[in-house]
């Protein structure tokens, strides 16, 4: 099968005689990922780090950035030195955590650390306690919901002919699918989609202080309504996420079950995880589709193949990670991609980048489904923090995927792409709103 190439969001085009060396230098001595201009396009930045300084301190940010795929599998394969519980508690709120956790504690019932994010082998114990939530049984039992889901979202707009494949697609799909996991009946998709950008500006480093105390507000709300589920589910368990964390049990352990400021931050990770992220890649999906027609037709190509559209959907996930990078914490001192670093430095793993290697993935700016490494990619990250919930992530991306070539078809963008924003966060790689044009298909 013929690969088609994506959007290539690669270096500015040089002046003629000008070195790539001096560019790429230039570039990582005046650029930072918080700039929303590199934020939106980071290809040649990431291009440049790889090239001349892998583990590359960005001052505006205040965080190494580690852009080489061996450098994060090296620190994902050592928790220990590398943690994430430290490099994760460095990220929230930072600049002004204090006054977010009084917050909280004032208006959202509790400041709830995030239980998931912390380091072996108290992570050990909560993975385990989280199991039964995301077991192969009850992921394989999803596929006719989310099929549902989908194509129920669709026909409310495929009459219309274009659409925003954020707010009217991607979003609601997503959320419709955590809350009905989570056994959440009634609730506001707004809100959701609002309380999930607030947690998410939480680890962005881009915030300012009257953003911090909106978004904390918004994150109270968010607290106090699954809190309000949480204690139903205690007297009343259900066939749902919340009564599996709730209830949850681990035979062997000290602490066999979850204390609730634990299940209230697992149960809050869910909710927010399990619909931003992959909401990010279903929109990254229609991106594509609308701007590389040549992905378009190998996805009508795949559609009636589970093995190919499972392979569509590893290589969408390599080529657009909807997470574009994940904190860490050096323990120790320690000597990573030829720099020397110092007990207590604050780095980012920038996945997005690794999946860009050339010497990993060749020619990385290419849609690619018969890549025969296609499963090396890290979107999901890796060792014992490898994502909990990539199997119903994964099917969802699939399900979204056939569902839509199935109905739709000439994906083309409303807008110039440069106009198109994104979030500012360094946590995920997120459009804003996504207008898109299309025909139904006979």
């Amino acid at each position: 099968m013929a690969a088609a190439e994506t959007q290539v969001t690669g270096p500015a085009p040089r002046e003629a005689g000008q070195c790539p060396a001096a560019q790429g230098s230039a570039l990582l001595g005046s650029a930072s990922l918080t700039d929303p201009a590199i934020s939106a396009q980071p290809t040649a930045y990431y291009d440049a780090m790889r090239a001349l300084d892998p583990v590359h301190y960005d001052e505006k940010l205040r965080m190494y950035l580690v852009s080489r795929y061996e450098d994060i599998q090296t620190v994902q394969r050592d928790p220990i030195t590398y943690s994430v519980e430290h490099g994760y508690k460095a990220q929230y709120a930072a600049g002004f955590f204090e006054e977010f956790q009084q917050i909280l504690e004032r208006d959202g019932q509790g400041y709830f650390p995030d239980a998931i994010m912390s380091d072996p082998p108290y992570h050990t114990r909560i993975r385990k306690l989280m199991d039964n939530a995301f077991s192969a049984h009850r992921v394989r039992q999803l596929e006719p919901l989310i099929e549902t889901i989908v194509r129920e979202t669709i026909e409310g707009f495929i009459d219309r002919g274009e659409c925003d494949g954020v707010k009217d697609f991607a979003v609601p799909v997503t959320i419709r699918v955590i809350c009905e996991q989570l056994g959440i009946d009634v609730y506001d998709a707004d809100k959701i989609q609002r309380w999930s950008i607030a947690v998410t500006q939480q680890i962005g480093r881009m915030q300012n202080r009257e953003q911090m105390i909106a978004n904390a507000r918004d994150i109270c709300d968010l607290q106090n309504f699954l809190i309000a589920h949480m204690r139903d589910r205690e007297a009343n368990p259900r066939e749902d996420m919340i009564s599996d964390l709730v209830h949850a049990r681990a035979e062997g352990e000290d602490n066999p079950t979850l204390a609730f400021g634990e299940a209230v931050s697992l149960v809050r990770a869910l909710m927010i995880a399990g619909n931003e992220t992959t909401a990010t890649a279903m929109s990254n999906m229609l991106y594509i589709l609308a701007t590389q027609p040549e992905v378009a037709e190998l996805l009508k190509e795949s559609a009636d193949d589970d093995r190919l559209l499972s392979r569509f959907v590893e290589e969408l996930l390599r080529i657009e990670p909807p997470v574009r990078g994940l904190s860490r914490m050096t323990t120790r001192p320690v000597e990573l991609g030829g720099r020397s670093l110092p007990e207590g430095a604050h780095l980012l793993l920038m996945y997005a980048s690794a999946n860009d290697q050339q010497d990993v993935f060749p020619c990385p700016r290419t849609f690619d489904m018969e890549r025969s490494n296609l499963g090396r990619h890290v979107s999901f990250g890796g060792g014992s923090h490898r994502c909990i919930g990539l199997s119903l992530a994964r099917m969802e991306i699939r399900v979204a995927a056939r569902e839509v070539i199935r109905r739709m078809e000439d994906f083309r963008l409303t807008v110039p792409a440069g106009d198109l924003k994104y979030l500012p966060t360094v946590a995920t790689h997120s459009i804003e709103c996504l207008p898109i044009a299309f025909s139904k298909r006979a």
